[in-house]
């Protein structure tokens, strides 16, 4: 999840100074059409597609693993909070000897 968040910031901080230097050489009612598909095709669209495919690879952690119903664990990030590792469907970072119900 945070490689998601990280490349959106990267593709803000590339686009704003790429929109900036474009005022000057397009038409200002021109220029926000371009804004707002720059915006869209830029930054959310890639974002909501990273998205759907960190939930696409980590579905069968968060609805099947014993992992899922511990409050340790953390499912934005798919994380144990307890052991700061990420659990897989093999592997369970504490072997199910620390798992406490939600």
């Amino acid at each position: 999840m945070g490689g998601i968040i990280y490349w959106t910031i990267i593709r803000i901080a590339v686009l704003i100074p790429l929109l900036w230097i474009a005022t000057e050489y397009i038409e200002y009612k021109y220029w926000w059409v371009m804004v707002s598909m720059s915006i869209y095709g830029i930054i959310i669209h890639p974002a909501v597609i990273q998205y759907k495919l960190f939930r696409e690879q980590n579905n069968e952690v968060i609805t099947n693993t014993l992992c899922s119903s511990c409050k340790h664990f953390e499912e934005t990030a798919v994380l144990c909070s307890k052991y700061d590792e990420h659990p897989s469907k093999e592997i369970i970072p504490c072997d199910g000897v620390d798992w406490e119900p939600k």
